[in-house]
């Protein structure tokens, strides 16, 4: 089977976004690859972090792993931190990186924008990603639509090494959602849903109640037109939650149009809202079951144990090509 890796940062609730671009992805891709789900808490130290906070969101998120279908017994769940050949492997493909690589990452130009000096972290973290995914040797990484460009970093840094200095590394594909894979803000159709908008009301995370889903999608923006039809360029907020509804409803987009022909969208919100509640509440159902248990904390042990067996083989060989050590 061919190998998967992902992650995602402990950086307070995961959204719709963040489940419909990479989470779904992760539980339909465990019945047929050897899935490898970390929770990347180094990633988060890139901008400033508290301690006890972090550690908490470290456990928020490996339980919303478990509570969207993330099963341990298929796929191996753990913190990253816990491994320490993330952090061995970084510093040799940092050594392997470019400045001007990484100053093209659109990420970095987006949070470090109107800063006269941001943290090296940050500008230095797609490295570290790139270190995530080829300590497992990794064939597929699921991720949002967001991270092409890390992707293909990572891959042009393990091409790199491969053709100066030996075959070392396995050159990762990066897999991408067409439907559904970038859900944008319901305030701002024009940015992506994101965990640090001021505005809670932009977003929609996997544990709102349901009088905060509800809130959120009634107060979401549209437009005058007031017809039910996806049109991303002149109609994006409707596109935008025509976007969940067809994901978490499984219908099309010709099939919605259809249903709402002649309808406003009042009477469309309110079914997405049923539809996101319906959607929603079997997960966090699960969470709040696990959250606090040893059971998750094991999981996580095991997990580290499981992946660090693999990364010590890998960092073995990248050591032995690299002349490094005994």
């Amino acid at each position: 089977m061919k190998r998967v890796f992902s992650g995602v940062q402990p950086t307070g609730n995961i959204h719709l976004g963040n489940y419909l671009g990479a989470l779904k992805q992760f539980v339909e891709l465990q019945d047929d690859h050897e899935c490898i789900y970390c929770i990347v808490d180094m990633h988060a130290i890139t901008v400033p972090q508290n301690p006890k906070e972090l550690k908490e969101h470290i456990l928020d998120v490996a339980a919303l792993y478990l509570a969207v279908g993330v099963d341990p017994k298929k796929s191996i769940v753990f913190v990253q931190s816990d491994v320490p050949g993330h952090a061995e492997l970084n510093w040799i493909l940092t050594c392997n990186s470019y400045t001007g690589e990484l100053s093209r990452m659109t990420q970095f130009k987006s949070k470090s924008q109107n800063k006269e000096s941001a943290p090296t972290g940050l500008f230095t973290y797609p490295v570290l990603m790139a270190a995530d995914i080829l300590l497992y040797d990794t064939d597929v990484v699921p991720v949002g639509n967001d991270q092409k460009q890390h992707i293909e970093l990572c891959r042009d840094i393990a091409t790199r090494i491969n053709n100066t200095v030996k075959k070392t590394f396995v050159i990762p594909e990066g897999r991408f959602l067409k439907a559904g894979a970038r859900i944008m803000a319901l305030d701002d159709p024009t940015q992506k849903m994101s965990k640090s908008a001021a505005n809670v009301h932009s977003r929609i995370s996997l544990l709102d109640e349901p009088n905060k889903i509800k809130k959120s999608i009634m107060k979401a923006t549209t437009d005058s037109e007031g017809v039910v039809r996806y049109d991303v360029e002149n109609k994006p907020g409707i596109s935008n939650l025509m976007t969940i509804y067809s994901v978490l409803g499984n219908m099309s987009m010709e099939e919605i149009e259809a249903k709402y022909e002649g309808k406003g969208y009042g009477d469309f919100k309110k079914d997405l809202v049923e539809i996101t509640v319906n959607a929603l509440a079997p997960i966090k159902e699960r969470y709040e079951e696990i959250r606090h248990s040893d059971e998750l904390i094991e999981i996580l042990k095991d997990g580290a144990e499981r992946a660090n067996a693999i990364s010590v083989k890998t960092m073995a060989r990248v050591k032995k090509n690299f002349g490094l050590g005994l």
